[in-house]
C-alpha cells in the first residue's frame, strides 16, 4: 500500500510540473511584429511564425540567411524557436534555440518568467543578451 501512494504522489507531481511547463503554449505578438504560436512536441516547446505584421517593411522571405539556398524560404510557418526545455527548479524554459529572421541568425533563449498577458524572453549571442516582453494574443 505505501508504494501504491509513492507512485501516485511521484505520478501527481509528474503532471503538475509538466502542466506549468505548458503554461507558455500559445500565441504570442513579438516586438519585431512577428506573431509566433509556441507549441509541444516530445516533452520540449517549439515556436512558428503565424503572421507577419508588415515584419521589416514587407519581408516575406528568408532574405538574410547565409544560406543562400535558403533566402527564398517563406517566413510563414517557419519554426524558429526550438528545444526549449522546462526546468521546474527554477520555473523557467531553457537550453532553446531561436532564430531571428531579420539578422538571418540563431540565438540562444530563455523564458525567465510568465505572467497572466506576457512572457519575459532572454536571448543571448557570446556574451551578449537582450530581455523581450512578448504579448499573449487570442
Amino acid at each position: 500500500m505505501r508504494n501504491k501512494i509513492l507512485i501516485l504522489i511521484m505520478f501527481i507531481t509528474t503532471i503538475t510540473f509538466a502542466q506549468k511547463g505548458d503554461e507558455i503554449i500559445g500565441k504570442y505578438h513579438l516586438p519585431n511584429k512577428l506573431d509566433v504560436m509556441i507549441f509541444k512536441h516530445n516533452d520540449k516547446y517549439y515556436g512558428k511564425i503565424i503572421a507577419l505584421n508588415n515584419f521589416e517593411d514587407g519581408q516575406t522571405t528568408d532574405i538574410n540567411n547565409d544560406d543562400k539556398g535558403k533566402q527564398s524560404t517563406p517566413l510563414m510557418g517557419m519554426i524558429i524557436i526550438k528545444d526549449l526545455e522546462y526546468d521546474s527548479e527554477n520555473n523557467e524554459w531553457i537550453n532553446g534555440k531561436m532564430y531571428g529572421p531579420e539578422k538571418g541568425m540563431f540565438f540562444n533563449l530563455k523564458i525567465t518568467e510568465r505572467r497572466k498577458n506576457e512572457i519575459e524572453v532572454v536571448g543571448s549571442k557570446y556574451f551578449f543578451w537582450h530581455t523581450l516582453i512578448w504579448t499573449k494574443i487570442d
